[in-house]
């Protein structure tokens, strides 16, 4: 690590003791190029705990609508629904940076400069992701966030900046890239304690300064004292990385009698093998898909078990189908999707479940259940029910989609018998569900489904070419660093460097591999339920 980063790094840490945040078992160290700072194990503790923040020092909207500077402008727009809780801790990490005497400056100078995320990525880069649906939402994303920054966040940055002395100051829509990249990559949300969030004052009444957090869910947590969820970034604890196997989660201790401070936050050492000293302490960010993993935090893993496939019929579509109007009220009367998440895990239930490595996720394939089929028993269950691994509800959405004229006749009368004469009653969208599935079976709906697979296939291949090439520019990278261990040369988030590709182009290479082979394999379990939905008149 160069001295820079090592001056940084004393002056953060003495920042944190100053702030009463604890390294217990553990220390902030540099981590390589890919990943900044992390958080390793410093010597065995006893009791975990490896790190201890006290909430005062997250940040949290709360704490921003209190402060000094930005609270009295923020206000107004917050009640008046203007922006959310997130646009005002963007806000605040984008003005403290700013400052020229902020107090998080320590915090501020250790944080990433660079990121790895699609919104940070060249037109070059970024077209490594065409026909995708990261390169879409990437596009959109950069449109939406340019337009919120010249409209509302630059003026009222500048003008911030300028009641704190800096009159001079100029945002750069760069500035609000980081904050906004900042927050996506280290924002929690954070069970809270009620009485932490809402404190009694000397009369026993609850302040009403904090709207914010008024409009977050309140539960029960398992001391029996109400929690708030609250979004915030907790410095220290957000260095740490991501792992495949969590070696750590964090906690909020309410009482103090876990780590004795009370309303703090902490780090502790879970599994059943114990943390070495000197060894990364990693947590899950959960299961997320490497088009998650890529959009928000930057990295990829390769085989990523969480991984899925967006499928979803155009909504525009449907004005250009036959009997469109009546259609439209079918999709609304039975709350249809029109899109669906069809994860990687779903496959091990369908007709061909491939090998996959390290299936630890307890989910089952999509409840196609029986009630949901038909009351007259006109129409026979389908054999491949159980096999059948696409979600009932777009399902459903496609039935209605693909129906015929008689069949549309069909659904209408059903529905006329169940309600009765002069419609005394609404349908359930569970009873129009059964209709449209009596009325129409299975096959229309395979066969739009195998047509939106197909079309999906068409578009990720003419971006980058075949599943098969970008398998070959994997294993031509992979050959050329044969000199030294490929694992070695892997940080914990699975991204790889080497001398081929560049980093940004290695994660899409991966990425849009993954999205080509999902689609392949779905589209075959599609192809072949339809076969035995026509074998079997459904």
């Amino acid at each position: 690590m160069a001295d820079a980063q090592e001056v940084k790094l004393e002056r953060f840490l003495q920042w944190l003791q100053l702030n009463k945040v604890e390294l217990r078992g553990s220390s902030i160290k540099y981590s390589g190029s890919n990943k900044g700072f992390g958080i390793f194990s410093s010597n065995d503790v006893c009791d975990g705990i490896l790190l201890v923040v006290p909430l005062d020092l997250i940040i949290t909207p709360m704490r921003v609508l209190q402060d000094p500077l930005l609270g009295p402008h923020c206000r107004a727009m917050f009640e008046e629904e203007e922006v959310d809780d997130r646009f005002l801790i963007i806000l605040f990490l984008m003005v403290e940076r700013l400052r020229k005497n902020s107090s998080w400056k320590p915090y501020f100078d250790i944080l990433p400069t660079e990121f790895g995320n699609t919104l940070w990525f060249s037109d070059d880069e970024l077209s490594e992701l065409k026909g995708t649906t990261l390169y879409q939402a990437t596009d959109l994303q950069r449109q939406k966030l340019q337009y919120l920054f010249h409209e509302k966040v630059k003026k009222l940055a500048e003008k911030l900046l300028t009641l704190d002395g800096c009159p001079e100051s100029e945002v750069s829509f760069e500035d609000f890239l980081w904050a906004n990249s900042i927050f996506w990559s280290r924002a929690q949300n954070i069970p809270l304690p009620h009485s932490y969030v809402f404190p009694k004052s000397s009369e026993g009444q609850e302040p009403v300064s904090d709207e914010s957090a008024k409009k977050d869910t309140t539960v029960a947590s398992k001391s029996g004292e109400d929690t708030v969820w609250v979004e915030g970034i907790v410095p220290g604890i957000d260095f740490c990385n991501h792992g495949v196997r969590a070696t750590a989660t964090w906690e909020v201790d309410a009482t103090g009698l876990t780590t004795g401070t009370p309303f703090s936050m902490y780090l502790l050492s879970v599994g059943e093998v114990p943390i070495h000293s000197g060894e990364e302490i990693l947590i899950s960010y959960g299961n997320k898909g490497n088009e998650e993993l890529l959009y928000l935090y930057g990295f990829v893993m390769e085989d990523n078990p969480d991984d899925y496939l967006m499928v979803h019929y155009p909504v525009g579509a449907i004005q250009g189908i036959a009997f469109a109007e009546s259609k439209s009220q079918l999709l609304e009367a039975q709350k249809a999707e029109l899109r669906c998440l069809l994860p990687r895990t779903l496959l091990k239930d369908g007709f061909f479940p491939p090998c996959m490595p390290r299936i630890e996720n307890n989910d089952k394939c999509p409840s196609n259940s029986i009630s949901a089929y038909s009351w007259s028993g006109q129409r026979k269950m389908p054999s491949y029910l159980n096999r059948l691994v696409f979600p009932e509800d777009f399902l459903t959405a496609l039935r209605t989609i693909a129906m015929k004229d008689d069949e549309l006749y069909k659904v209408t009368s059903l529905l006329t018998e169940l309600v009765g004469p002069g419609g005394q009653r609404q349908p359930s969208d569970a009873e129009v569900r059964a209709a449209i599935w009596e009325a129409c079976g299975d096959s229309g709906a395979l066969q739009v489904l195998v047509d939106l697979l197909n079309m999906k296939m068409t578009e990720l291949e003419e971006g980058s070419g075949r599943e098969e090439n970008d398998a070959e520019l994997l294993r031509s990278a992979r050959s050329i660093d044969n000199s030294v261990d490929y694992q070695s040369k892997c940080d914990n988030n699975g991204t790889k460097e080497n001398k081929l590709l560049s980093r940004n182009r290695w994660c899409s290479i991966v990425y849009r591999h993954g999205q080509k082979q999902l689609t392949s394999l779905f589209l075959k379990e599609a192809e072949h339920a339809l076969q035995l939905a026509l074998t079997e008149g459904n």
